[in-house]
């Protein structure tokens, strides 16, 4: 697995652990806090050695791939990422990895104007042309103990008396809980026959209800004011120079005005966004979940 100590690959190594099979970390962060007390192993995801990639996938019968970059930073495009996960696939194919189940994302479309798209629709194609048996599990956004968007939100609806809605927020959000997403993942590895499926909850929501739903959950004040896209860039990007961090780029916020944070299929998902947020609004954005250190700096990160 990749990123089994990432956060959805959290949840689908502990799904496995518990069907009493051997999980093997194929990681860039080594130092990253270990929440299996040692009975996960790990093992380096060396891109630029695909022999050695491939003695790690040795005797594995099925790779979970959660790999992905968020956001391009420095040398780590979302090409490179792209060219990376072809390597990942070639060393499983080498290795005799009986099935590949790599999660993607919603709307994938190798036309996209979107390189984050565009690339995640690229490691798709890359998968299918591989020969190996595979299941394409496309989220559009995850909730659950670790949810990035969300607990931006909510952290911003906790410290400002206004939050800046980009446009007019009839734009949709099919958010799908990390533990559905975990289930559909470890179910898909069962099967034999390629399939492709999209992933989102049972609910809906337009953003304007979903931002309203994370105010109510945690009790803020804040004033949804909505705003020009060009401005709702803008105050993203300067509360990410002053935090060190990426809060919102300008990809994501024309995926999410486009309407690309939905799904066109029936959901898979059984647990009801709305529910989580009640339960989680205690602790929901008290503390602010850093992009930039946990996944680019060289040492695991002081929590903020």
């Amino acid at each position: 697995m990749t990123g089994a100590f990432g956060f959805s690959g959290r949840h689908i190594a502990r799904l496995v652990l518990e069907r009493g099979e051997v999980v093997i970390n194929l990681t860039n962060h080594p130092s990253r806090p270990d929440p299996f007390s040692g009975r996960v192993r790990c093992a380096p995801l060396t891109f630029d050695d695909p022999d050695g990639l491939a003695a790690s996938l040795a005797g594995v019968d099925t790779l979970f791939n959660t790999y992905w970059v968020r956001f391009a930073r420095g040398a780590v495009t979302h090409e490179v990422a792209a060219q990376r996960s072809a390597t990942l696939f070639r060393a499983a194919r080498k290795a005799g990895v009986r099935r590949v189940v790599h999660v993607s994302i919603a709307n994938a479309e190798a036309r996209s104007d979107l390189p984050y798209y565009r690339g995640k629709a690229r490691v798709e194609d890359e998968l299918r042309s591989s020969g190996l048996s595979h299941a394409i599990i496309r989220p559009a956004v995850l909730v659950g103990d670790e949810p990035i968007l969300t607990n931006t939100i909510a952290w911003l609806l906790r410290r400002f008396p206004t939050f800046t809605i980009p446009g007019d927020g009839r734009y949709g959000i099919a958010p799908i809980h990390v533990e559905d997403l975990a289930e559909l993942a470890v179910s898909a590895a069962d099967e034999s026959s390629d399939l492709t499926m999209d992933a989102v909850g049972p609910e809906t929501f337009t953003f304007c209800e979903y931002v309203a739903a994370v105010r109510a959950a945690v009790g803020a004040r804040a004033r949804l004011v909505k705003v020009p896209q060009p401005l709702a860039l803008l105050a993203a990007q300067a509360l990410g120079v002053a935090l060190r961090d990426t809060i919102l780029t300008r990809d994501e916020m024309t995926a999410l005005t486009a309407g690309l944070l939905v799904s066109r299929d029936p959901p898979r998902g059984t647990r009801r966004v709305s529910d989580w947020l009640r339960s989680a609004g205690p602790w929901l954005g008290r503390c602010y979940l850093p992009e930039v250190a946990r996944h680019f700096a060289t040492a695991t990160p002081a929590a903020r």
